[in-house]
């Protein structure tokens, strides 16, 4: 952008104010215990100007009455239905009225200074519609289990630093996106994008949300010491087949949207070279039934089944996209040597903990 030319973004980001009010989204699916322990975590924080909104999806686990009688508080919005994370979180958001929205898991426990800490790198440029934080693994705190999120240009996403040391030394920087298990996003951000892809119900939303938002010109910064402790996929459990099969299709649907043309076309080769050995591996190595191991299969066929109406919605829909070409390609990673992806693999399966899925 040249010196004269006027920023598109310049009067829709976060801005600079005084304390302005956040509206903090916490969606739950019959997770009443731990969305009380989360609630509690909001309840200290030491950013003052915040309001809580609670969206129940549909529960039966008494979560509803659980937030009325101990978080009186907080603001329900109570679906009759389960309209997964990323269908809860717009309902948060459609009723929050606020400048900053952030989003945290109802497993994710906020450090008290987390709001505060997200807020401080949000106003420093309007541009900065997104503010990634540091979670760590609850049952291993001195372990990071996501420090933002990284896409590279062979269609592989994955949370950034997981499995490694925490590094208290650690500053500001710029990334891809945030990882929206506890991230702050600004409210026109949400309404330039069209906020999260409620078709993906939960697993790559947020980094649907994040390449869409980086190709409208949006920038994200990481903010490292604004942390909360995470149990990692509490709800849905750690490699289950729900969880495989919404990553095998969100995957597909996700490059599909997203990915700049005519790069795709150079690059497809190595998103199907890639994709194939990632899935045979995650056959081979996984555990569980038959059906279990198979779950990412289906999830990519049901993904390629649909692929004509995606690719059509690509078509018509009217989306903000204010980079060239070269610079939608420059915000994805370049792709990793297979045998870095494979010891990424190794250890993640070391530092995960058995997590029993809430029901």
């Amino acid at each position: 952008m040249s010196d004269g030319e006027a920023d598109p973004l310049g009067e829709i980001g976060l801005g600079a104010g005084q304390s302005p009010l956040v509206s903090v989204v916490v969606v739950n699916f019959n997770g009443g215990e731990l969305t009380r322990e989360c609630l509690a975590c909001l309840r200290r924080q030491t950013y003052p100007n915040r309001e809580i909104i609670v969206v129940d999806n549909g529960s039966s686990d008494g979560s509803v009455d659980l937030v009325r009688q101990a978080f009186p508080e907080a603001r329900l919005v109570a679906l009759t239905e389960n309209r997964g994370f990323a269908g809860g979180c717009n309902a948060g958001i459609r009723a929050a009225t606020e400048q900053l929205i952030a989003t945290i898991n109802n497993d994710a426990f906020a450090e008290p200074t987390w709001l505060e800490e997200m807020v401080r790198v949000a106003l420093r440029d309007p541009r900065v519609g997104m503010v990634a934080s540091k979670l760590l693994l609850a049952h291993r705190p001195t372990t990071i289990d996501a420090a933002g999120v990284c896409l590279d240009r062979v269609g592989i996403a994955w949370d950034r630093n997981n499995g490694l040391a925490d590094n208290p030394a650690e500053t500001d920087q710029e990334l891809f996106g945030p990882c929206a298990a506890a991230a702050l996003y600004a409210r026109r951000l949400f309404d330039d994008v069209d906020g999260f892809d409620e078709s993906f119900f939960c697993y790559l939303e947020d980094v649907d949300l994040a390449w869409r938002a980086r190709l409208a010109g949006w920038r994200c910064v990481y903010a490292p010491r604004a942390r909360a402790l995470h149990r990692h996929s509490a709800t849905a459990g750690e490699n289950s087949r729900f969880k495989r099969y919404q990553l095998g299709r969100n995957k597909v649907w996700m490059i599909a949207k997203n990915y700049p043309s005519p790069a795709i076309w150079l690059y497809l080769p190595f998103i199907l070279a890639y994709d194939l050995t990632g899935l045979l591996i995650a056959i081979l190595v996984n555990g569980g039934s038959p059906a279990d191991r198979l779950a990412g299969l289906a999830g990519r066929a049901a993904g390629l089944v649909t692929l004509p109406s995606v690719i059509a919605r690509r078509r018509e829909e009217v989306r903000p996209r204010r980079l060239t070409g070269g610079q939608a390609l420059s915000v994805l990673d370049p792709p990793r040597w297979p045998w870095l992806l494979l010891r990424q693999r190794a250890r993640l399966r070391k530092v995960a903990a058995p997590v029993k899925p809430s029901s």
